[in-house]
Order: structure tokens, then sequence, then C-alpha cells
């Protein structure tokens, strides 16, 4: 596994509603903090909170990045997001085309075009 392979993650965000979703995934592409996001609406969450069972229709995003911007990620999002205690949550690639893993890298770092 090499350095690329280890510092990329894809980052689950929920978000309440597709106009969040949308505004949460500009941002994050346009500050470099993502190469792409991607948006699922639909998804049913089940969830406790404050000791009730709640159940919420949201979006998803999945964000890919690298472990190396989480923590400013984190700190936007959270700036931006209408939820108290937002799920945001980063789980590493173990595995990935060579070709894609390095694109990721350079647009989170750089800025780069999209994959061919």
């Amino acid at each position: 596994m090499n350095a690329t392979q280890q510092d990329a993650i894809v980052v689950f965000i929920t978000a309440g509603n597709r106009d969040e979703a949308v505004r949460l995934a500009e941002m994050l592409v346009e500050a470099g903090l993502a190469a792409c996001v991607q948006i699922l609406p639909g998804v049913e969450s089940v969830y406790r909170w404050q000791g009730q069972v709640e159940r919420q229709e949201e979006v998803l995003l999945l964000v890919k990045t690298l472990r190396s911007k989480f923590a400013e990620l984190v700190r936007e999002v959270r700036a931006l997001h209408s939820y108290e205690t937002p799920e945001i949550v980063g789980v590493p690639i173990a595995l990935g085309s060579g070709p894609y893993l390095e694109w990721l890298r350079a647009s989170v770092a750089g800025g780069e075009a999209g994959p061919d």
C-alpha cells in the first residue's frame, strides 16, 4: 500500500435535506477539502436522540478526501451544518485504482480537473 492509498478516505455525512447537502458538497470541493462528493437522497435513518428513537429521511454525502484534511473538513462542516451533532465519519479506502487515488490526492492538494 502506497502513501496515497494510506491517506485516502471516504467521509460519510448526513444532511437534513438536498439543499443543505448541495451547499456542503460545493463548499467542500471549492475549499479543496474534497476531490468529489456524491449526494444520495432518500436515505432513511433510524437513530436514538435524547432518549428517543427517531426516524427521518436524510441525504447522504460520500466525500472523497485525504486523512490530512479531516480535521479541517469537520470544522467547516460543523460551521455550516444545521444539526447539533452531525454525522461526520471517515473510513480509510483499503483498495483503489492507482490513477483514481492519484487524482484524488492531486485534486485535494491542488484543485486538479476530474478523472478521465
